[in-house]
């Protein structure tokens, strides 16, 4: 379950990649794009720039190298061609990379043009929520205290946390043990050791947190219709606390 420091390493790598691809993606102009022509482009970075592998296409059968989730859908969305980005959407990418046989994974909800405020809430919390749980990661500690401290500050702002859904260990292969769930107790669960790499991606919706799954076998959105937001990364357990390997280059740790 744990990593050696040149496993870290290698997995650090492929997620200095992925930023890129993320922050290449803050680059594009979205609005009028398909969510297909998004995945056509993270595919060409991917391939052809960064000479590794997405590590989501082919992956239980899926076809692409991104999910897009949009609006009222939770994840797993399916790019199309027939999906196309618009002034006030909310969109989650979330996208792997694999390279030397480590993968990365993380997600990022972006913003399209005139977004309405209580959209931008909803993002702007549920990245809060991330780097919550982030920041409960250390040697010695559980795995409920990530849980616990994503869900309280969700539920502190009028949200709910999506919970068929969760982290993961990952490393040669995508999902590893353990599972990191977005909900929890303090002190509860599994104790967090250094070398130890997995997932942090919490769900938060506008409204309830019951989620259903579409007749594609893969989208899964919101019960009530209501907006749901998402952010990822791929972090590492350090002999002092964490970190973050899918970090972008525009990125700070945001204060607690």
């Amino acid at each position: 379950m744990t990593k050696t420091p040149a496993e870290v390493e290698l997995l650090a790598e492929s997620g200095r990649l992925l930023a890129s691809v993320f922050a290449h993606l803050d680059r594009q102009p979205l609005a009028g794009l398909s969510t297909l022509q998004v995945n056509d482009l993270v595919e060409a970075l991917i391939v052809d720039q960064f000479g590794a592998r997405p590590a989501s296409k082919g992956q239980y059968g899926y076809g692409f190298v991104l999910n897009s989730s949009r609006n009222e859908v939770v994840c797993h969305g399916v790019p199309s061609r027939n999906e196309v980005l618009q002034d006030g959407d909310i969109v989650n990418f979330d996208i792997t990379l694999e390279k030397q046989g480590y993968i990365a994974d993380s997600s990022k909800t972006f913003l399209i043009g005139n977004v309405a405020p209580t959209a931008r809430r909803l993002v702007r919390t549920t990245y809060e929520a991330m780097w919550k749980g982030i920041r409960a990661v250390r040697p010695g500690a559980k795995l409920g205290d990530i849980g616990y401290a994503i869900e309280r500050h969700a539920k502190r702002n009028g949200y709910s946390v999506v919970q068929e859904y969760c982290g993961h260990g990952i490393g040669r292969e995508m999902h590893e043990a353990p599972q990191v769930l977005h909900f929890g107790k303090p002190g509860t669960g599994l104790t967090l050791r250094e070398g130890m790499v997995f997932t942090i991606e919490p769900m938060l919706n506008q409204g309830r947190r019951t989620v259903r799954t579409e007749q594609d076998g893969w989208t899964v959105v919101t019960v009530d219709g209501k907006l749901s937001a998402q952010f990822e990364h791929t972090v590492a357990v350090t002999h002092d606390g964490v970190r973050v390997l899918t970090l972008r280059p525009d990125e700070a740790r945001p204060a607690a």
